[in-house]
C-alpha cells in the first residue's frame, strides 16, 4: 500500500533519503550549479514536503516551492535506490501535479541536470514522459550550462 503524506524532512526515517539525495546531486553536479535543498532549506516558508511510504516504510519524497509568478517549483524528488524502477518517482510527480492543479497553480517548473550530465538522464526522461517541456531559466535561476529547466502547464481538469 502506497501512502503519500505531508512530512517533516528532518524526521528520523526521512533524513537518510534527504542525505542520499544530497549525496547524489553533489556527486553528479558541479558545485557552482547545485541547487539541491538540505533539511533546513526544505523547512523554509513557502516549501511543502511530502514523503511516500510503502507498507509503512519511507521510500521517497518530493516538495513544492511556491513561486511569486503563480507557478510552483518541484524540488527534492527522490526514491531510495532499492525501490527504483518501480514507478514510484512517477507516483510522486503525479501526486504533486494533481495537488498543485487542485490549488490553482498555473504550472509546475523544475531545474535538473543538463543533457551532458548523464546521471540525470532517467529524471529528464521521466519529466518528458509526464509532459514537461524544456524552457528557459525559471524564477530564481540564471542560465546555466549545467542546468535543464522544464515546465508543465497545469490546466484545470473538467
Amino acid at each position: 500500500m502506497i501512502d503519500i503524506r505531508a512530512a517533516d524532512p528532518g524526521a528520523e526515517d526521512l533524513r537518510p533519503i534527504i542525505q542520499a539525495h544530497l549525496a547524489h546531486s553533489w556527486g553528479a553536479t558541479p558545485q557552482t550549479s547545485n541547487h539541491t535543498l538540505d533539511v533546513d532549506a526544505l523547512r523554509e516558508p513557502g516549501i511543502r514536503f511530502w514523503a511516500l511510504y510503502e507498507a509503512g516504510k519511507a521510500m521517497g519524497c518530493g516538495a513544492l516551492k511556491t513561486l511569486p509568478d503563480g507557478t510552483a517549483e518541484v524540488k527534492s524528488v527522490h526514491v531510495v535506490a532499492a525501490a527504483r524502477g518501480r514507478g514510484l518517482a512517477q507516483v510522486i510527480m503525479t501526486y504533486l501535479a494533481d495537488l498543485a492543479r487542485a490549488e490553482g497553480v498555473s504550472a509546475l517548473v523544475l531545474e535538473t541536470g543538463a543533457a551532458h550530465l548523464s546521471e540525470y538522464e532517467a529524471a529528464r526522461k521521466l519529466y518528458e514522459a509526464l509532459g514537461y517541456s524544456y524552457c528557459g531559466p525559471i524564477f530564481g535561476y540564471d542560465d546555466d550550462p549545467n542546468s535543464a529547466f522544464m515546465r508543465l502547464a497545469l490546466e484545470p481538469r473538467p
